[in-house]
């Protein structure tokens, strides 16, 4: 519609005798020009509306819960997809399981948790089910950490439409936990490929999730990660947290101090 609109403007326009330009023209002459002009820009508009990025298509997969705890000695879980757009959509779901190595997040293939089923198709506005199963026989010890993978699988587009799919990916933490065990989080500073780095590290048997980070060095200057999520620090692993570029001279004397908002309460520690 907003095509057809800015048509029909440009031929009122630059139409013919009875358009604004039609009467311009008889003024200065040429009149042939505008012509070509509106030739020229009737194209450019079309191109601009039907060009395969003027239309993309709303993701509609959408997934509840977006986090999957399972206390121990539990073994089974389950969440839902829902299909909010008008037309049938095709999901992949895999399991890995969750490492942090070097201070990174690392997902390897497992069988010792399998997700049912590897592939679903949902109709529009329909739920579909996706158990979670831990098919270790051994016993969980200490909180296994895990991410279910949940792709949109793109269709392909209408040949009469030039639209883009926008693949969308959930990456939903699952974590198969010991009742009673908490995080135990200690701190320092580290050089990784000539940058400085700030190391959290967790020692205890529960993972801890962070928000508003924010660390202090010995001369007082921060390093602050925003008040959205920094990221998990598993249990018994390391995480490492880039200092921010706007962070300048950070780490003078050291990082002094951390605080942050967490999913056990607030933490406000200092060496």
């Amino acid at each position: 519609m907003g095509l057809i609109l800015l048509i029909v403007i440009l031929l009122l326009l630059f139409g013919g005798g009875g358009g604004y330009w039609g009467y311009r023209r008889g003024y200065y002459g040429g009149g042939g020009h505008s012509v070509i002009w509106l030739l020229v820009v009737v194209v450019v508009l079309i191109a601009l509306f039907v060009s395969p990025c003027a239309l993309p298509q709303a993701a509609s997969l959408q997934v509840a819960p977006v986090l999957v705890e399972v206390p121990a000695p539990g073994a089974t879980s389950a969440l839902k997809l829902r299909n909010e757009g008008n037309r049938p959509l095709d999901a992949q779901i895999r399991i890995f399981r969750w490492t942090q190595v070097d201070g990174n997040d690392t997902l390897t293939p497992t069988n010792d948790v399998a997700a049912s089923p590897p592939l679903a198709s949902l109709r529009p506005n329909t739920d579909y089910t996706v158990r979670i199963v831990r098919t270790s026989k051994a016993p969980v010890t200490r909180e296994e950490a895990y991410r279910l993978l949940i792709d949109e699988l793109p269709a392909p587009a209408a040949p009469q439409l030039a639209t883009v799919n926008i693949a969308l990916r959930y990456s939903i933490p699952v974590f198969f936990t010991v009742p009673g065990v908490a995080p135990k989080l200690s701190f320092e500073l580290a050089q990784r490929a000539n940058k400085p780095a700030i190391l959290v590290s967790n020692a205890g048997d529960r993972r801890i999730r962070l928000s508003k980070l924010k660390f202090v060095d010995g001369r007082g200057g921060t390093a602050d990660f925003g008040e959205g999520l920094a990221g998990y620090v598993l249990g018994h692993s390391t995480r490492a947290f880039a200092v921010p570029a706007s962070a300048k001279a950070f780490g003078a004397g050291g990082v002094a101090s951390i605080s942050a908002q967490s999913d056990v309460g607030p933490i406000d520690m200092k060496r």
